[in-house]
């Protein structure tokens, strides 16, 4: 007879309606290995991680005490009737790390404080505690009274030159590089500060900065060139100092001592484009020449193992730093190297032996990023967990997906329920069970469809079972390059001295297994040149008021349509200005905070969550109002503005685009913090199609994409091309190589064994040849 608590063997989900999920009831086997799968919109997040995922963390925070729960994330309850069977869930996501310059692989993932740690013990010379090699921190030197409390009485001690031993380098603050200031590009000498001299982006003399620049006494109506040396110094260095303009107490700074703080603390990756833009024209960063780019103090550097230092070590790649380790014999501190050599074989294991720990964290790729994270998990004693991955397959080439799937399998064979959000058909292939979303994307979709064995779904007839076989064949007839674009002698990352020609004027796939050294070509020597328009995978910078509208442009013509047909101004229609509900401030819900419980989101009563004033809404075009037309999905928007008296050319180009792209289904006022990470990208590429580029580089457009939307893309791809215009790809996903006029193959390997061209020529040739890892699977591809 079964034992009562072996019943428990599914996750039930019932009445699931979070974003677009229509009641969706499903039932999940515990310690299997669960698809889900849809078209892009289809409402798949939203049921593993914003349903399932969701509810696993936040009653797993409500175990902590109230004090604890203070500290931690608040999490609303999803909107669901009831989930059963829940075990705590670990989420592997698809997040960029973190875009902290002070970031790297060893700091991420803990290798380097094990390596601190290990030199501080068995180093030589002996040069002090685990922070004396911590880049992060800097020698404090300190003299004066020391108190300590202990049992009660205070002891005093007076401490001459007492040292705190850190391991950052003083002239570059731990960073690897300094930076150097082009004045040309902070201010034109010509002009005075009121005539807008500082070409800072947001320095404008008409607000704040004016009356700050002239309450610190600085000359306003003086060519900066005729400054003297004080004045000079004080505009650009001067250190903060509290002043007083009409009354108020505000700091004065200087320009450059701003920027510092402001701009170049931050990894340039992570700002706007236009303050990028800004920054990559006027500051040059040269490597230090104190510490040679280690970011560590020459102290630090002293203490050796075996002949290298700590910079040495976190230079080398992973899979040769694990074999150094294995010639270290000390059994002072064995158990710590056989915790860092399990760490360090994990890396080989994932496929990412070929970084270094001294690779910044912020250029790690999506994929690179999420199988990082994964690291920690594989080599976990926890068992009857749930894992969700969201498209752990992004980013890797068809060679490194067999190995991915085998470690998906490794962790459901431990005992555990791993949940993946997937596309690639050679995942979905290994999965136990398969729940399919659809019909559509958005409110077309929200419904399972199918639910079942993967030999079901094939049968089934849903969208993704239809196009799970799909095969796209060679091109029949291929377009002859009109010129190329010279690479000489590349050498970035792991790059040999490439010599390369990319041509133009046709489809051109850059491809090779992870770590290859393909972005390493791209973006070290083909991005940075003119007239090249680059669409990376990036994250959306946005907040939850930004949508598909406002980030695009298009509410900018919208807006004026509006405002010319009610005679009204423009900014009434905005609900960021003039038009918002004075309630919810144009949010459109209204956030109650708790304290220590989840924070509260209810629907504004007064406008009823429209977001504007009743009175804005009175004002029509074409027969809706604002609101309604910002609930209208992209595809609806078209024919709205396409034609009749709301008919507006610049808003219907915008339109074009998008539905170009694949995003028909959007709506136009959702906000961007609840697209996916393919809908960002695409998102992104529709606006940067405007951009007037002779080459436009892709990277990895087919993330986050169903088999069904390939076909659109490819299409979308060769309209560029039949334009007039260059594309080149950098891209794992057979479909698109097979559609390619001409491929680049890299490798051989990763890391240090690749960085090479094995291979240049048509992907005919490419399927003949089957001298790469590339041809072989891309041959096996076109003849299944």
């Amino acid at each position: 007879m079964t034992h009562a608590a072996d019943r428990h063997d599914l996750i039930r989900v019932q009445g699931a309606r979070e974003n677009n999920l229509k009641d969706v009831s499903v039932e999940l086997p515990k310690r299997r290995l669960t698809a889900f799968t849809g078209v892009s919109g289809s409402g798949k997040s939203s049921l593993v991680f914003e349903t399932i995922a969701a509810e696993s963390q936040r009653m797993i925070n409500e175990t902590y005490s109230a004090f604890v729960q203070g500290f931690m994330p608040t999490l609303a309850r999803p909107e669901v009737d009831l989930l059963e069977g829940l075990t705590t869930a670990i989420i592997v996501d698809q997040e960029r790390m973190g875009a902290n310059p002070r970031s790297t692989v060893g700091t991420a993932t803990d290798a380097n404080a094990m390596l601190r740690i290990l030199f501080s013990r068995i180093g030589s010379p002996h040069i002090g505690p685990p922070t004396a090699f911590s880049f992060n921190v800097p020698t404090r030197v300190a003299s004066g009274v020391m108190k300590t409390e202990r049992g009660g009485r205070q002891e005093t001690a007076v401490v001459r030159e007492q040292v705190y031993q850190g391991g950052m380098c003083a002239r570059c603050e731990g960073m690897g590089a300094i930076n150097d200031f082009d004045l040309t590009a902070i201010y034109d000498e010509t002009k005075s500060l009121s005539e807008g001299a500082l070409l800072v982006p947001g320095y404008s003399m008409d607000g704040w900065y004016g009356r700050i620049f002239s309450g610190a006494g600085l000359p306003m109506d003086k060519p900066v060139g005729s400054f003297t040396a004080r004045q000079l110094q004080k505009l650009l260095h001067g250190q903060p100092e509290k002043i007083k303009v009409e009354g108020v107490n505000l700091t004065y700074e200087g320009v450059l001592t701003k920027i510092q703080k402001s701009m170049l603390s931050k990894d340039v990756e992570a700002m706007q484009p236009h303050v990028r833009r800004f920054v990559e024209r006027a500051v040059t960063f040269t490597t230090c020449p104190d510490c040679g780019g280690t970011r560590l103090s020459a102290e630090a550097l002293s203490s050796k193992i075996g002949g290298k230092n700590i910079a040495d070590v976190c230079g080398m790649q992973i899979s040769d730093l694990a074999d150094w380790l294995r010639g270290i014999d000390e059994a002072s501190v064995a158990p710590l190297l056989r915790g860092l050599q399990h760490l360090l074989d994990a890396f080989a294991e994932i496929g990412l032996g070929y970084l270094s720990l001294d690779r910044p964290a912020g250029t790690l790729s999506g994929g690179e990023a999420q199988r990082t994270k994964m690291i920690r998990h594989l080599g976990s004693s926890l068992t009857d967990v749930t894992y969700v991955f969201d498209e752990p397959t992004i980013g890797l080439h068809p060679h490194d997906i067999a190995r991915m799937n085998a470690l998906l399998l490794q962790l459901r064979d431990k005992g555990n329920t791993v949940l993946v959000v997937e596309h690639k058909p050679e995942t979905i292939a290994i999965a136990d069970h398969v729940v399919d979303l659809g019909p559509g994307a958005g409110t077309a979709g929200g419904e399972v469809v199918y639910e079942g064995s993967v030999e079901g779904l094939r049968k089934s007839g849903t969208t993704t079972g239809r196009h799970l076989d799909d095969r796209v064949s060679l091109r029949e007839v291929l377009r002859e390059p009109t010129g190329v674009l010279e690479v000489r002698g590349a050498a970035t990352h792991n790059l040999k001295d490439v010599d390369v020609d990319i041509p133009l004027g046709v489809l051109c796939v850059i491809t090779g297994v992870a770590g290859s050294g393909k972005s390493s070509l791209i973006h070290g020597s083909v991005a940075p040149r003119d007239g090249v328009v680059v669409v990376d995978q990036g994250a959306i910078r946005g907040s939850r008021r930004s949508n598909p509208a406002t980030y695009t442009g298009l509410l900018e013509p919208i807006r004026k349509a509006f405002a010319k047909a009610n005679g009204v101004k423009p900014a009434l229609f905005s609900s960021n200005s003039e038009g918002a509900c004075p309630a919810c401030k144009g949010a459109g819900v209204i956030y109650t905070e708790l304290g220590v419980m989840a924070t509260v989101e209810s629907t504004c009563e007064e406008c009823e969550g429209r977001r504007f004033q009743a009175a804005v809404l009175e004002y029509r075009l074409g027969g809706r109002d604002i609101a309604e037309v910002l609930a209208l999905p992209v595809s609806e928007a078209l024919e709205f503005f396409g034609a009749g008296e709301a008919r507006v050319p610049a808003a219907q180009t915008i339109l074009e685009r998008l539905a170009d792209v694949g995003l028909g289904y959007l709506t136009l006022g959702q906000p961007l913090t609840t697209l996916s990470g393919g809908e960002r990208q695409r998102l992104k590429l529709a606006t940067q199609m405007a951009e007037k580029g002779e080459v436009y580089v892709l990277d990895e457009p087919t993330t986050g994409l169903h088999l069904a939307d390939v076909e659109n893309l490819l299409g979308l791809l060769d309209r560029l091309v039949d334009s007039g215009r260059s594309v080149i790809v950098i891209e794992h996903h057979q479909a698109v190589m097979a559609h390619a006029d001409r491929i680049i193959d890299l490798g051989p390997g990763a890391g240090h064994e690749g960085g090479r061209v094995v291979f240049e020529g048509t992907p005919a040739e490419l399927v003949d040849a089957r001298s790469t890892l590339t041809g072989e699977h891309l041959a096996a591809y076109v003849t299944a």
